[in-house]
């Protein structure tokens, strides 16, 4: 972390560091994906790190925690608004974003808190995982910026119908502002804007993560598009790419080429594509 941040610094970028995971001491010896029994014990650990980091201004709380694997507890929600147990999972996490916004405002106000974090699909689906975000007592959990991954199948475009049944891919943002706006009401022009801190498309094969991939150009075609949309869309605080390099390869060759540059250096059409903005 230190290394990285320095690094950032050196070369002006602006460092975002993601906070998730529990300690088995904290959450009752289970995994890693366990919520902290004591949502305190994250809000510190928090602030710690806003101390050792003075310079990151950006603090992400978790990563898709509508996602099981990234988050317990957690219950299907069956395309449905989520009733008494299946808020379990959304409310525990809206106190640990809520205790950490307080202890990272704590440190400096001018730490920005992102939270929500879903992405396209879910275990709970968007469309019912942000209604869900409420504390014990109903209040909405305090976030300056709301995350969002929106991987998607299709070529980036606003006017394009919306996916059925609560997903939100990168085409649907438009609603899943509405989505947040209804759940997070601010005055015009104060509302929540989204930031996209992941976003591939994998290209060349099938692999073993994602369930389609692209062609070099068509990769390129939709990170122009894209990026478009954030330009010129306000609400879009940031857009963030994963990742700058294709991942190593696998035995099987079913690695993700999700990179911009291969594992030879060689620069996809989509590097330039991003290089443009």
């Amino acid at each position: 972390m230190d290394a990285a941040i320095a690094e950032g610094r050196k070369y002006g970028i602006r460092v975002m560091v993601m906070l998730i995971g529990a300690p088995g001491w904290a959450n009752g010896g289970k995994e890693w994906n366990w919520t902290p029994t004591v949502p305190q014990d994250f809000a510190d650990f928090a602030g710690a790190a806003a101390r050792r980091w003075p310079g990151v201004r950006h603090w992400m709380i978790w990563s898709e925690p509508s996602k099981a694997q990234n988050f317990q507890p957690l219950d299907e929600d069956r395309n449905r608004p989520l009733r008494g147990f299946r808020l379990r999972g959304p409310q525990k996490y809206a106190q640990i974003l809520d205790t950490s916004y307080a202890a990272l405002k704590s440190v400096n106000p001018r730490n920005l808190v992102i939270g929500g974090n879903t992405f396209t699909l879910g275990t709970i689906r968007p469309r019912w995982y942000i209604p869900a975000l409420k504390l014990p007592n109903g209040r909405r959990p305090r976030m300056d910026l709301y995350g969002h991954n929106p991987f998607t199948l299709r070529e980036p475009d606003l006017k394009q119908k919306p996916f059925p049944g609560g997903y939100a891919d990168f085409s649907d943002l438009d609603t899943l502002a509405v989505w947040v706006d209804k759940a997070f009401p601010r005055k015009k022009g104060k509302q929540l804007k989204l930031f996209l801190s992941e976003f591939s498309l994998p290209t060349d094969h099938a692999n073993y993560e994602f369930n389609f991939f692209v062609d070099r150009k068509t990769q390129a075609r939709w990170l122009t598009k894209a990026l478009r949309i954030t330009r010129d869309w306000t609400r879009i605080y940031t857009f963030g790419y994963l990742s700058l390099y294709d991942d190593a390869e696998l035995p099987g060759g079913d690695q993700v080429e999700r990179g911009l540059i291969t594992r030879d250096g060689t620069h996809k059409p989509g590097y330039d594509a991003f290089k443009r903005g």
